[in-house]
């Protein structure tokens, strides 16, 4: 069953772009978008993916991957470089 993260469950809050709400989200690799880390509306799905993709429902990874995304270079701009990068940097640290 996948993982779907809501609002509720995240650490921060984001604002929400109601604007582009109906636009097509994150749903996979590759995807050249770019991703707008202020908005729910594209951390949402995003966040779910990596979730999905390490196989964890545990809240300590989410706010994890919510500090990694809060912390992220603002050079990693696309919505496939940040899944990258969330899900690599998620899978350095609990490692550890």
């Amino acid at each position: 069953m996948p993982i779907i993260v809501k609002a509720s469950d995240l650490k921060f809050k984001y604002p929400r772009d109601i604007a582009n709400r109906n636009e097509p989200k994150f749903t996979g690799l590759p995807d050249p978008a770019l991703f707008n880390r202020h908005d729910l509306y594209d951390v949402l799905p995003l966040l779910s993916a990596a979730m999905n993709e390490l196989g964890s429902d545990d809240g300590e990874v989410l706010h994890l991957l919510e500090d990694v995304l809060n912390e992220m270079p603002r050079f990693i701009a696309t919505r496939g470089e940040v899944f990258e990068y969330l899900h690599g940097s998620a899978l350095e640290c609990l490692r550890r």
